[in-house]
C-alpha cells in the first residue's frame, strides 16, 4: 500500500476525528496495529495558525512516519498556504477535508459542505496540489457519497481529484444529510473504486474483523478506514489484522495490558494538555475504555468528578487492577458494544472547528 511514493505498513488507517486524533491517540493506535493515522482538521485560517489549538493540531514531536495532516477551508489559495505552513512543521502527507459534516463547518462552506460547489472543490484541489508537488509532499481527498441522497456526486468528483493529482480517496459511506446515522452503504465506494487508478479507501461502520473484510470484499477498496470504533478499543487494528491474515479471531488482550496501553496514553495526553485541560480531556477517552466494563458506569461518574491528573491515573490503574482479579482477559462485551457502534467520524465534539 503506497500513498504516493510513501511506502505504509498496512491498510489499516485511523480516520481524523476532531478533538480524538491528537498525537497521543494517533500513536497509540499505531502501536496496536494501525499503519496509517491522519491528524484532527487544521484550520486553513493564518491568522489561527498560532492558536494553542492549531498549535497542538501540528505537534508531530515523536510520531514515527508518516506524517499525515489534514486541511480545512474553503479558499484554494489559503489552503495551498496551509499546506505548505503544515509540511514546514514535519507533514509528509497533507489531507483535504470535505467529509466532515459538522454544522460549524459546514456553515462556513468548508467539510463536505464543498461537495455542493464542484467548481470550488476543484479549485482547492487543484491550489492544494501545486502547492505540495515542488516538495514531493502527496496529497489525498477525504470525502463523502456526496451532499445529500439526490446529489451522489463521489465518482465525479473523484475522477477530479485523479486528474489533478491527488494520490488517494478516502469515501465514508455516507452523505453529509445522513451524518453518522443510518448505516453506511458502499456501492459508492466500489464506484469510485472501479473508476480510479489511485488507491481508494473504505470508511465507515467498519467495526469488527468480520465486518473488515465485507467490506473490503464488497468494494474491492485498497484500505479501511476505521474512527469511532476504535474509540475505548485501539486494538480493533491488530484483531483486524490477524483475522484478514488468518481467519482466525485474537483472544481479548489481557486486562493489564488495556490498563499499561490507556495509562501511558494518558501519560503523553497531559503531556500535551497540561494540568489543567488534559484532565478534563482525557475524561472521554477513559470512558470509552470502560463504558461496557463490569463497573464502568459507576466508574465513569466518579472519575468525572476527579480535577487531578495524578488522581485521574492512579484511579485509573486501581480500577483496572481490581478488573483484572476477576477477569485476566478484558470481558468480551467491550467488543460487543464497539460493534454496535458507528464509526468513521470525522468529528465527534459538538463545537468542533478546525481552529
Amino acid at each position: 500500500m503506497r500513498i504516493g511514493s510513501i511506502e505504509l505498513p498496512n491498510k489499516l488507517f485511523v480516520a481524523p476525528m476532531a478533538g480524538v486524533t491528537d498525537r497521543p491517540f494517533r500513536m497509540l493506535c499505531r502501536s496496536l496495529g494501525a499503519g496509517y493515522a491522519v491528524s484532527e482538521m487544521v484550520t486553513s485560517k493564518r491568522e489561527l495558525w498560532k492558536s494553542l489549538k492549531t498549535s497542538r493540531r501540528a505537534d508531530h514531536e515523536g510520531e514515527p512516519a508518516p506524517i499525515a495532516v489534514q486541511i480545512a477551508g474553503v479558499d484554494p489559495a489559503e489552503m495551498a498556504d496551509a499546506a505548505r505552513y503544515n509540511v514546514d512543521r514535519g507533514a509528509q502527507i497533507i489531507d483535504i477535508n470535505m467529509g466532515c459534516p459538522a454544522k460549524k463547518v459546514c456553515n462556513k462552506w468548508a467539510g463536505s459542505a464543498l461537495m455542493q460547489d464542484e467548481p470550488l472543490a476543484t479549485a482547492i484541489v487543484e491550489a492544494v496540489v501545486a502547492a505540495c508537488a515542488p516538495l514531493n509532499v502527496p496529497v489525498t481527498l477525504k470525502m463523502r457519497t456526496g451532499w445529500c441522497q439526490a446529489e451522489r456526486n463521489a465518482v465525479r468528483l473523484a475522477k477530479m481529484a485523479e486528474s489533478a493529482g491527488v494520490a488517494m480517496v478516502t469515501v465514508h459511506g455516507r452523505t453529509r444529510e445522513q451524518g453518522y446515522k443510518g448505516c453506511a452503504e458502499y456501492d459508492t465506494v466500489a464506484a469510485v473504486k472501479a473508476a480510479l487508478k489511485i488507491p481508494v479507501v473504505a470508511n465507515g461502520d467498519i467495526h469488527s474483523p468480520e465486518k473488515a473484510l465485507q467490506v473490503l470484499r464488497a468494494t474491492g477498496a485498497d484500505a479501511l478506514m476505521i474512527g469511532r470504533a476504535a474509540q475505548g478499543r485501539p486494538w480493533i487494528f491488530r484483531e483486524i489484522l490477524h483475522f484478514l491474515a488468518t481467519g482466525e479471531h485474537l483472544p481479548p488482550p489481557a486486562t493489564h495490558e488495556v490498563r499499561r496501553w490507556l495509562t501511558e496514553h494518558l501519560h503523553q495526553h497531559y503531556g500535551l494538555y497540561g494540568e489543567h485541560i488534559g484532565v478534563r480531556s482525557a475524561r472521554k477517552h477513559i470512558g470509552w475504555a470502560v463504558r461496557a466494563l463490569p463497573g464502568g458506569e459507576a466508574f465513569r461518574a466518579e472519575m468525572n468528578l476527579i480535577d487531578d491528573t495524578g488522581a485521574q491515573l492512579r484511579a485509573v490503574n486501581d480500577y483496572f487492577e481490581s478488573l483484572a482479579e476477576t477477569h485476566p482477559l478484558l470481558p468480551q462485551q467491550a467488543a460487543a458494544l464497539a460493534a454496535n457502534d458507528e464509526d468513521g467520524a470525522e468529528a465527534t465534539e459538538p463545537a468542533a472547528q478546525a481552529a
